[in-house]
């Protein structure tokens, strides 16, 4: 079945009105949330069948946390239990759906200037998107906090006798390069979203509450210099009365559609 045999006459002529706006900007810039990845079968963190619903949030002081016993943090990721054994068995069975791939097209075509994603699974590069920022970190990734060089997870040696291991490059601490609470986002990747946000006059938002911030900031920051808001959510959100454009939809749906709405 064809995505827009899914969607009602009014979703279908809101995609309508989403890709008149995208083709008509500068410059768009996709902020894409946790339900694009739940669409992958990726369980949400918040929510009636979330990780910390179901578990108990972490730490907000994860990072200090971190910082004051860094070999117990790794034995904890080098035998994971939880939350975390569940978030990692997922995100090894995932595979892109169907709105990834539809970004892809959007970016190369020239219509999508630039995704940034709020989500740590690594879907968007094996979809094949280029410009992509990556604000909470990739899970698939180990981030020196010294120099900021990044490696390979799997396949990264490890001796369990001499924890936690050195960065390569500078001999520095290595962590998941996935941002923890408390933990500033890393210094490139905002300056990577800031070199993405300008002269951006439309931005989509794509399965995001648009309410964790910094993430959500970037929104108002479009907004606020004048800019159109598209929201691709099946939910009401924060950001919803500020949309020019609200499609209550799957994005895996949605996304679709407006890649071929848009000669993608």
């Amino acid at each position: 079945m064809e995505e827009s045999a899914r969607l009602s006459k009014p979703e279908r002529e809101a995609v309508e009105r989403a890709a008149a706006l995208i083709r008509d900007a500068d410059r768009t810039v996709a902020l894409v949330g946790a339900g694009l990845s739940v669409e992958s079968g990726i369980p949400p963190f918040r929510g009636p069948n979330g990780l910390w619903t179901r578990y108990g949030e972490p730490s907000m002081n994860g990072y200090m946390e971190f910082l004051r016993d860094p070999a117990g943090w790794w034995r904890e990721l080098l035998e994971p239990s939880g939350p975390r054994a569940e978030l990692l068995t997922a995100l090894r069975s995932a595979e892109p759906n169907a709105g990834h791939h539809a970004l892809v097209r959007m970016e190369r075509a020239g219509e999508l200037h630039c995704t940034i994603t709020q989500n740590i699974d690594n879907l968007h590069a094996r979809a094949g998107s280029r410009q992509l920022v990556e604000i909470h970190g990739n899970a698939t990734l180990l981030r020196c906090v010294q120099c900021r060089s990044r490696y390979p997870r799997d396949g990264f040696p490890v001796d369990v006798r001499a924890l936690p291991p050195g960065c390569p490059e500078c001999a520095g601490l290595l962590k998941s390069d996935t941002v923890m609470f408390g933990e500033p986002i890393p210094g490139d990747v905002s300056l990577a979203c800031e070199r993405a946000l300008e002269s951006c006059d439309c931005m989509l938002l794509v399965g995001t509450s648009a309410s964790v911030y910094p993430a959500a900031g970037l929104a108002w920051s479009v907004l606020e210099r004048g800019g159109s808001l598209v929201e691709v959510n099946p939910e009401e959100t924060e950001a919803s009365d500020h949309c020019r454009v609200s499609i209550r939809a799957r994005s895996s749906e949605v996304l679709p559609l407006l890649a071929r709405r848009l000669e993608c």
